[in-house]
């Protein structure tokens, strides 16, 4: 996937933007784009799933009091081998698979989950708002035909 990079970037940047003042400003985000099997390592060494997964995020701590620098939020790994087989099977460009996983991991970075059902709603529908605003269609959305 050629433009990937620019993708992820796009992506995150719109996630960052729509959450408005929730955002530390200037702020940073290291976006990594591995394989299956780096991930199944990140995942296994860190949540204890020996399996690949489609994106971890890794939030940090907050910088201390008066730091000169960028707060960094912290790391979003996305597996493109995961992305491509997922997107493939669901009908949908990866391209905009590549933009939800960012967006879903640059949320979890700014502390959104979704383990309790009204979390994943809250999420999912911030989700929605920020990737229609890249003109990427609802991801939870039945494929279409």
């Amino acid at each position: 996937m050629p433009q990937a990079e620019a993708v992820a970037v796009k992506a995150c940047e719109a996630a960052l933007a729509a959450l408005g003042e929730a955002v530390p400003v200037p702020c940073e985000v290291a976006i990594t784009l591995t394989d299956d099997a780096r991930i199944r390592v990140l995942n296994r060494d860190w949540r204890g799933m020996d399996k690949p997964t489609n994106v971890l995020s890794f939030p940090q701590p907050d910088l201390p009091e008066g730091a000169d620098a960028p707060q960094p939020l912290g790391d979003i790994i996305v597996a493109l081998q995961t992305l491509a087989a997922e997107a493939a099977a669901e009908g949908k460009a990866a391209e905009n698979h590549l933009a939800h996983l960012v967006v879903h991991g640059t949320l979890h970075l700014m502390g959104y989950d979704h383990i309790e059902d009204h979390e994943a709603e809250e999420m999912e529908a911030l989700e929605r708002e920020i990737l229609a605003g890249l003109g990427i269609a609802d991801p939870y959305g039945l494929p279409q035909d």
